[in-house]
């Protein structure tokens, strides 16, 4: 079964790039057979014990000095199958082409410094240097993706990202750190788990204009945005779905989770924002914005109060955006509220704190 590449280049990358000598590889077609029997299918077998290649049928022998695959002791086990004897990691395909067995040298040496040198040495002659640059790029992607509980599967996905533009040269001249922000970046959009550039400048301490650029050099070369955009209940894409960005209503579900909020306010959360999309509410707002002043309309609607520093503090915004949000939201309440909450007592006007306290407080 064969694969596709993992993020192939675009067309226009494609073309605009010149056609590759085509690799060697062996022939395949070149089959071994007995020159006594000449049988289309012969019976070959491997006599280890005398390192001899044999003829099934006739005896001949055809070669000698066969190495020997099997493992160098016996096992005793009761069950029969796969030698469980040869253990070891599982090959990883990220790292297809590289070495993947590690030589460890002791740090004890008698404090001669003897050790040390024998490691620098290993250092350089184990990998070039642009397999340690990816190994190092590797075990820092895993080690932010760790730090915010990112599962392996986001993991994987930025290091194939990352592979795959270190192969193209993508990004030549940029550092490590920005290029392994970006990749995580889209590695969440891919996976349905954005996160926002904020976050992420705050994970990986590389700054925003450096992670956009680093985004479209990316997304022009990968053509990520070649699939074509949800659709939101009202059957139009959403405008930060359309430019492949994040939309307010796929940081709901996270920051209501963080919020301990009742799994009814996410989804009044979610019909409030694409009303407010609709009916062109806080438009203009960032994604961040519209969906804390959201969560703390519907949260305070249905009876599951959160304060505005509470929302502020998980969504990352003060607590004077979220009001600002609310009172825009307040105004058109009507346009936002379904009469059906209200008929049957899910939501009600008497919950909602008037706009003038909201903004004195």
């Amino acid at each position: 079964m064969s694969y596709g590449q993992a993020f192939p280049l675009s067309a226009a990358a494609t073309a605009a790039s010149a056609p590759k000598a085509a690799a060697y590889a062996p022939d395949l077609a070149v089959r071994l057979i007995c020159p006594d029997c000449r049988d289309p299918n012969p019976n070959i077998r491997e006599e280890f014990g005398s390192g001899d290649l044999v003829c099934g049928d006739c005896g001949l022998v055809l070669g000698d000095r066969i190495v020997d695959t099997r493992s160098e002791w016996r096992t005793f086990a009761n069950d029969e199958g796969d030698d469980p004897s040869r253990v070891g990691a599982a090959n990883n395909p990220l790292l297809d082409g590289m070495e993947q067995l590690d030589t460890v040298i002791s740090f004890r040496d008698g404090g001669s410094g003897m050790a040390r040198e024998l490691q620098r040495a290993a250092a350089k002659s184990s990998a070039g240097k642009s397999e340690r640059n990816l190994l190092s790029a590797f075990r820092e992607i895993s080690n932010m993706c760790d730090s915010i509980s990112l599962p392996k599967t986001i993991s994987d996905i930025a290091k194939q990202l990352y592979k795959r533009a270190d192969e193209e040269k993508v990004l030549r001249g940029k550092s490590i750190d920005a290029i392994v922000a970006c990749c995580i970046f889209i590695a969440c959009r891919q996976a349905k788990v954005p996160r926002t550039f904020k976050e992420i400048c705050q994970l990986t301490r590389v700054p925003k204009k450096t992670i956009g650029q680093c985004y479209k050099a990316l997304e022009q070369a990968f053509n990520l945005n070649s699939g074509p955009p949800p659709a939101n209940p009202t059957g139009a894409p959403t405008p930060s779905q359309a430019s492949g960005g994040t939309s307010a209503e796929d940081l709901l579900a996270r920051y209501c989770n963080h919020l301990n909020l009742h799994p009814a306010v996410q989804s009044v959360c979610t019909h409030v924002v694409l009303a407010a999309r609709q009916h062109s509410i806080a438009q203009g707002r960032s994604p961040v914005s519209i969906a804390s002043g959201a969560i703390y309309f519907c949260s305070q609607l249905l009876g599951y109060p959160k304060s505005a520093k509470e929302v502020g503090g998980v969504a990352g915004v003060s607590d004077s955006t979220v009001k600002l949000v609310y009172r825009l939201m307040y105004a058109e309440k009507d346009k936002l509220v379904k009469e059906e909450w209200l008929q049957t007592g899910k939501a009600s006007w008497s919950r909602l704190p008037a706009v003038e306290a909201t903004a004195a407080k």
